[in-house]
């Protein structure tokens, strides 16, 4: 069983952010205490406004390609094995309709299925990372390869 997606998964969905809302939570509290001190005024505004709409922003793009990575992913031959929040499920290669890879930072992997599973029928991971700007692992390549051979063979 060879584990395909990144050890640092851990750290993009939870450490990261933690401390992004930490950060802009601190700065919104330093922005109030200089408002509440200083007295409002045209100047303070954007103080306000500027954590406020950080925070928006990273929320929806944390929810695009952050909160919903599966933690971990497992090849096991015939089969992957993925794990999130200490749910398992076990998908046959046949029922992969398309794997792909999109060069975001992280660098992601999305797994099409044909049915729903717990997690969607789209499953995103960050793969094991490999030395090199925009350079594929070489075990998900293999797997698509494999892949495509189980769907030439139904």
């Amino acid at each position: 069983m060879k584990r395909l997606s990144s050890t640092t998964t851990f750290i993009i969905k939870k450490v990261f952010p933690a401390f992004w809302f930490g950060f802009l939570s601190l700065f919104f509290l330093f922005a109030v205490a200089t408002i509440t001190t200083e007295g409002a005024s045209y100047k303070t505004i954007p103080l306000i406004v500027t954590p406020i709409v950080m925070a928006a922003f990273g929320y929806f793009l944390m929810k695009k390609l952050v909160f919903n990575l599966i933690d971990q992913v497992y090849d096991e031959g015939s089969t992957l094995l993925v794990v999130n929040a200490k749910e398992e499920v076990r998908i046959s290669l046949k029922d992969i309709k398309n794997i792909s890879f999109q060069y975001y930072r992280p660098t992601l992997v999305i797994i099409s299925v044909g049915y729903n599973t717990k997690f969607g029928n789209k499953l995103s991971f960050v793969p094991a990372w490999e030395f090199g700007l925009y350079k594929k692992n070489k075990d998900v390549v293999n797997l698509i390869d494999r892949i495509d051979a189980a769907n030439r063979s139904k």
